[in-house]
């Protein structure tokens, strides 16, 4: 997905002759309108973008004009049930995925996914599919809906997805490392004397938030500490885990406090505090709190908050090569690519 792209790399990619890629491209010799649009879109997809469209010469960038008078789909369509805010790291990922597919002349719709269209398994009304290129889902948990998506013969990708042992995806996927990120982080709070330690949040919510639990689940094991239900807030997340007074109530329902309470997320550390806070616990003087993503109130909160950073702009660029890839060559093997994550250490898991 480099800047230059190459005919015979293009060629290569749809095991075609140079030579037809070449015509193609400048609009001359006998090619099929089905093979050139073909040839186009791929280009488009690869970044190549000097060549003549319909009549139109464009040096440097493509035009919509230009594209819809080729029939070559200009659209990328997000379909999402929560569109993040500024605060989630899905903001961050989209930034840099929309920066991507918008230098090669492709444009971002939103669609958010409502409960309609996952009960009729159906696209939403307000889209034209047949100008889609492409589909990227986040903060798309349903499993019918997403397998919905993975027969419909469209090039897709999703950031995250849901429980991997209850749904078949055939699709690419991109994940942030969570396994070895969470482990460590919890390995090092146990090898600092936090030996009782609780999870919050619905482990089954994603794929993402059961790697983060089965991180714990294996620390833990490793580390010759039972794993203790009666220490973990595991409701599923129709419960008000932003309710503080309910998060309270939870905690308060526990026969003692753990050491440390590991958070499925920052959303749910920071409610986490606020809970204990209500309780009359400080943190980390009675007890440590840690989360993962570090959401931008990670640092500021007080106090500042123990965490695992998400490179999201570094996972929002791969989303756009990832998808443009399959855009290219749809028949390519699906991959399943995960992004390196840090650990944050803050005051919030404070041993002094």
């Amino acid at each position: 997905m480099g800047n230059r792209v190459t005919l015979q790399e293009i060629a290569d990619t749809l095991g075609i002759s140079r030579n037809t890629v070449s015509r193609a491209l400048n609009n001359a010799g006998n090619v099929s309108p089905e093979t050139r649009n073909k040839i186009c879109q791929t280009a488009i997809s690869m970044g190549y973008k000097q060549f003549n469209m319909a009549g139109y010469t464009t040096p440097s960038a493509t035009t919509d004009a230009s594209f819809k008078a080729s029939g070559i789909k200009t659209e990328i369509a997000l379909f999402t049930q929560a569109f993040p805010g500024s605060s989630h790291s899905g903001n961050k990922i989209l930034d840099a995925f929309q920066h991507k597919i918008d230098a090669i002349g492709y444009k971002l719709s939103i669609n958010i996914i409502r409960d309609y269209e996952i009960s009729h398994l159906c696209f939403p009304t307000n889209i034209s599919v047949d100008n889609i290129a492409g589909i990227i889902c986040m903060e798309l948990f349903s499993e019918k809906y997403c397998e919905f998506l993975c027969k419909q013969g469209l090039p897709l990708l999703f950031v995250d997805t849901p429980l991997s042992q209850r749904c078949s995806l055939n699709a690419d996927v991109l994940y942030m490392e969570n396994l070895s990120s969470v482990y460590h982080m919890l390995e090092t709070m146990i090898d600092n004397g936090c030996k009782k330690i609780g999870f919050i949040g619905d482990r089954y919510h994603c794929q993402s938030f059961y790697e983060r639990w089965q991180a714990y689940v294996s620390v833990l094991a490793d580390k010759g500490i039972g794993l203790d239900l009666d220490s973990c807030i595991l409701a599923d997340d129709s419960n008000p885990y932003s309710d503080t007074t309910w998060l309270s109530q939870q905690i308060a329902s526990l026969k003692e406090l753990p050491d440390l309470f590991f958070c499925a997320n920052d959303f749910l550390a920071m409610s986490t505090i606020k809970a204990l806070r209500l309780l009359g616990k400080s943190v980390p003087t009675d007890i440590r709190v840690c989360g993962f993503d570090d959401a931008p109130e990670a640092s500021l909160i007080e106090p500042g908050l123990t965490t695992i950073k998400i490179h999201s702009s570094s996972m929002g660029y791969t989303a756009a090569e990832l998808l443009l890839a399959r855009i290219a060559n749809p028949a390519m093997p699906y991959k399943k690519t995960y992004i390196e994550t840090d650990i944050m250490y803050r005051e919030s898991t404070s041993f002094k």
